[in-house]
């Protein structure tokens, strides 16, 4: 019976203690539909070079996944958690200088640093998150973190927002005005850019904090937490010696890939989608907010639906037919209703990480946290996608305005999730 209160009281530390690192995970990346208009007009940019954004920041989980794995498995979880969030602090720091500068490229820089740091406290928390309990209800523990991953993305939305977009159509008026002075337009830029110093500083101190909490708590490696399947050998991995013998693990890495593209698009581009749509940027600004209500909402639906009343497989699947309709029904809508579809994508977007994740790693054995690397490295998508949306309708020379170029890229993305969770996810 203490055996059972102990390994309850244990369980029960570790899940807050990954909480928190999600909630970390939702505050920073979630900032990015945010950067992405503000430094549009801050670095005067097109919605193209905006989009850059989403790529400095997720390119780094792409480079950043594989090196993370072999760091954490000589410096331990504890330590490799750590060492990820003093480079997010250190990330967050090259903010200050680039602000003074009003520097594209060293925001760039600092993005990629950020995101250097969250791959690893990525490749540690979801393999963890995932074997400490059942993989059939893996998506629910999963989901559980998500929320504390949204409620701060909210948060950062919402803060973010205020402090760094305030008065954002103002600005625009005066930056637009033909008797403006190229001296004075420059000090408009430049103060509009040093709104982030503050902000950034604070985060960055927060993180070194998190970073030595988490250095002084008794968190065990992965390791000591994984099930006899992580350890050793399955039936599917016995006799197998590389990662790329797996096919569902390889089709699972290009699942996040478009899972990811559709969340960003969906998420960090619906500010600017609702600016092309006519709505003020003081209005739009708040957008990517009920996006993550959508998420939110998801995530509790998914903890109660999965494993009891339907499989990951099924939900992901159900989840990616309503992304494709949302998809289809906001290019045919306008105003509020085309918005509003995108926001909803939130709720099928929220069960697609929870479920693709365990799916991707089932059955891995000794390889398991090899192929969790890889299919972190599938956070690409959020790098490649949003500009090549751009691409694709301002300079691709095939006609396709905003809304036709989104509702063909989000087509292709939920289509192959639908096929993964029909066909795909079965290891074999």
């Amino acid at each position: 019976m203490q055996n059972s209160t102990n390994s309850n009281a244990n369980y029960r530390y570790q899940i807050t203690i990954i909480g928190i690192l999600f909630a970390v995970f939702g505050f920073v990346t979630w900032l990015n539909s945010i950067l992405i208009p503000f430094l549009k007009k801050s670095c005067e940019l097109s919605d193209q070079q905006a989009y850059y954004v989403a790529t400095a920041f997720f390119f780094a989980y792409f480079v950043m996944a594989l090196p993370s794995s072999w760091i954490l498995e000589r410096l331990g979880t504890k330590k490799g958690m750590t060492l990820g969030l003093f480079i997010m602090s250190a990330g967050a720091l090259i903010f200050i200088p680039a602000a003074e500068a009003r520097s594209y490229g060293m925001f760039l820089t600092g993005l990629f640093v950020l995101g250097t740091g969250l791959a690893l406290l990525q490749t540690a928390s979801n393999p963890y998150v995932s074997v400490i309990g059942p993989i059939e209800s893996a998506a629910r523990r999963i989901s559980i973190m998500g929320i504390c991953n949204k409620a701060a993305g909210i948060m950062a939305n919402l803060l973010f927002g205020t402090l760094l977009l305030k008065n954002a159509d103002a600005i625009q008026k005066q930056l637009s005005d033909v008797a403006i002075t190229a001296e004075a337009k420059a000090q408009l830029l430049s103060d509009l850019a040093n709104r982030v110093v503050m902000p950034y500083s604070v985060m960055a101190v927060f993180l070194a904090i998190v970073g030595i909490i988490i250095y002084r708590s008794s968190l065990p490696d992965i390791s000591s937490q994984a099930s006899h399947e992580a350890d050793g050998d399955t039936d599917l991995s016995r006799g197998r010696t590389s990662i790329f013998q797996f096919p569902h693990t390889l089709l699972g890495a290009l699942a996040i890939f478009t899972y990811v593209g559709a969340e960003v698009m969906a998420g960090d581009v619906i500010t600017i989608y609702g600016k092309n749509l006519g709505f003020s940027e003081d209005t739009s600004k708040f957008f990517t907010t009920f996006g993550l209500i959508g998420l939110l909402v998801g995530y509790f639906v998914s903890i109660v639906l999965i494993p009891k009343r339907v499989t990951q497989e099924r939900w992901l699947a159900v989840s990616a037919i309503l992304g494709i309709v949302l998809s289809v029904v906001s290019y045919f809508a306008s105003g509020s209703v085309a918005v509003g579809c995108l926001a909803a994508m939130g709720f099928s977007n929220a069960v697609m990480w929870p479920a693709i994740f365990p799916l991707g790693i089932k059955d891995l054995g000794r390889f398991t946290n090899t192929g969790s690397a890889l299919l972190i490295m599938g956070i690409l998508g959020g790098a490649v996608i949003p500009p090549f949306y751009g691409w694709l309708y301002e300079r691709s020379g095939l006609g396709l305005d905003f809304r036709a170029a989104f509702l063909a890229i989000m087509f292709v993305c939920y289509g192959y999730i639908l096929f993964y969770a029909l066909r795909g996810s079965r290891p074999r």
